[in-house]
């Protein structure tokens, strides 16, 4: 038997365990796929997923977190698990009734068989190189613990005029050809969406519940990915930028509209109260809070002079003084949020 077979035979006996023994079986890695009503873009995601080259030796799982869905979801993923191939990776399905996508990716990061976790939103399509990159880069990062992915849009029509200046709001993700280390005093880190993640690295620093748990159907309150990865970066792992790993992020019309976008500006600038003091000692916070209240100030009237009355006709404008003004009244947001839901939680505990 040549070494190849016997490789071979060794990454099929591993396949074949994690299918019965999930928990028993430390894979190389796991793709864990959050999803909320996803059942019609998920066939494409795992299409993807199938085609997977330079995985021969490697042995690997998908995992589908069904985030509390309330269409077709588990019936695609039924379906693929009866037509996937034997000697194909496991395809595994959990259900997770906390909506959330904080809620999701921390179902996926409990269970997964690997000691990396990469994460594909339902609406990103891999390369047919990106897992393979994803690997050999944690290989060659022993101390990365989040690893960012290179993402481009694919739109269903055109974006309105000045796009690219919110781009990254769509976690579209350009930042050249060369690998790079986001660095912590540049406060910047990457979007969720095609991260891969050292499980452990998760499990020690990232806490169960966080304060912000992702966008439902109520609200657009969105933040959960970055407060995760600074969690990581701030016990000591360094985030890294793979351009190698390669995403197509399909963006539909209705997202693309001056309301969802405003909606969505408004979520992030809102969240930015918590994930801007995750980034300080607790001793600066006093400090840093107005600094960044006079700049949200003073990007508001440079924003209001430039553009004066094109607020009103130019999309990406608008999107963009929403954020400024979503971000100034975010500590107070933050605040009232913590409180209400503290009450919440006594009003439950007198009524045990």
């Amino acid at each position: 038997m040549s070494v190849l077979d016997h490789g071979d035979r060794l990454v099929g006996l591993r396949h074949a365990f994690s299918r019965v023994f999930p928990e028993k079986v430390d894979l190389d890695m796991s793709v864990a796929i959050p999803t909320y009503n996803g059942g019609d873009r998920l066939a494409v995601v795992l299409e993807c997923l199938r085609w997977q080259l330079n995985m021969r030796n490697l042995s690997w799982e998908i995992i589908v977190v069904d985030n509390n869905s309330s269409d077709h979801t588990s019936e695609v993923v039924r379906h693929y698990q009866r037509e996937w191939r034997s000697h194909t990776v496991p395809l595994r399905y959990v259900f997770e009734p906390k909506q959330g996508a904080a809620y999701a990716r921390q179902k996926a990061i409990q269970i997964a068989a690997s000691s990396l976790v990469g994460f594909l939103d339902d609406d990103t399509l891999p390369s047919m190189t990106w897992l393979i990159s994803a690997y050999r880069f944690a290989q060659a990062h022993p101390q990365a613990g989040v690893i960012a992915s290179r993402i481009r849009g694919s739109f269903e029509t055109n974006p309105p005029q000045n796009f690219e200046r919110i781009a990254s709001l769509l976690a579209l993700t350009e930042r050249g050809s060369q690998p790079l280390m986001y660095a912590p005093q540049q406060k910047v880190v990457p979007p969720s969406a095609g991260m891969v993640v050292r499980r452990q690295a998760w499990l020690d620093n990232v806490p169960k519940e966080l304060v912000l748990t992702g966008r439902t159907g109520t609200s657009m309150l969105t933040g959960e990915d970055t407060e995760s990865i600074l969690h990581i970066q701030r016990a000591g792992w360094d985030v890294w930028y793979n351009p190698g790993m390669r995403l197509q992020h399909q963006i539909p019309s209705n997202r693309l509209t001056r309301q969802y976008l405003q909606k969505l500006c408004r979520g992030i600038g809102l969240s930015r109260y918590r994930t801007r003091m995750l980034s300080v000692y607790l001793w600066q916070r006093p400090l840093i809070l107005p600094l960044y209240t006079a700049n949200d100030i003073r990007k508001i009237v440079i924003h209001c002079l430039r553009y004066r009355q094109d607020i009103i006709q130019d999309d990406v404008a608008a999107c963009e003084l929403t954020l400024y003004l979503a971000s100034l009244i975010s500590p107070l947001f933050m605040i009232q949020r913590s409180l209400k839901q503290q009450l919440q939680k006594h009003r439950l505990f007198l009524s045990r």
